[in-house]
């Protein structure tokens, strides 16, 4: 296995402030921010120093998944808003949001290594981590279509008893007899009495 790269190195606080300062920069400026990314070490007692190159490899690869990372996100999001779940929409962006970071980085570990490196079971949990999200998907389609048939079944319910009572205002008001209002009642609304 290959040593660590000098950036994984860092501090968390370090490597945030990296990452921020990246995507700040637009993912360019690296010779100003090694200088200042080494003067931080420095301050904080550490001997780790970072040349811009380094930071250009890892500028580049943190890009990528930063891109990715917003592309999946703004995929979910708009699925979701599209199908008028914005409030589970949002729960399950952050959900696909690490997930998809998780598998990207899995991926990405795997893509590194040589063919004798692959550990088989390292693709095992990324394709069942994968079909994990997809088969969520389609327990919440089922509950966004229990959900649908609920709302439609309160609307009919709503509709059939605003029926009935408009039907019970107009026969009161013609003052029919009990028989042919059960006839009419029978016909109109369906409703035995």
């Amino acid at each position: 296995m290959p040593p660590p790269r000098k950036v994984d190195l860092l501090p968390a606080d370090l490597k945030r402030y990296l990452q921020d300062a990246l995507k700040a920069r637009g993912f360019a400026g690296y010779e100003e921010l090694a200088e200042d990314l080494n003067f931080r070490l420095e301050e904080a007692g550490q001997e780790l120093r970072i040349g811009k190159s380094a930071l250009h490899a890892y500028g580049q690869e943190y890009a990528e998944f930063v891109k990715y990372q917003e592309e999946a996100s703004a995929w979910a999001a708009d699925w979701m808003n599209d199908n008028g779940l914005e409030e589970e929409a949002q729960r399950h962006n952050v959900l696909f949001q690490m997930i998809t970071t998780l598998a990207f980085k899995v991926m990405q570990s795997q893509m590194l290594m040589d063919g004798k490196e692959i550990d088989p079971r390292e693709l095992h949990f990324l394709g069942k981590m994968l079909k994990d999200v997809m088969s969520s998907s389609g327990m919440r389609e089922k509950l966004v279509a229990d959900e649908r048939a609920r709302i439609a079944k309160e609307a009919r319910e709503a509709a059939q008893t605003e029926a009935e009572e408009r039907f019970e205002a107009v026969v009161t008001e013609a003052g029919l007899g009990d028989e042919v209002i059960a006839r009419m009642r029978n016909g109109f609304l369906g409703v035995r009495s």
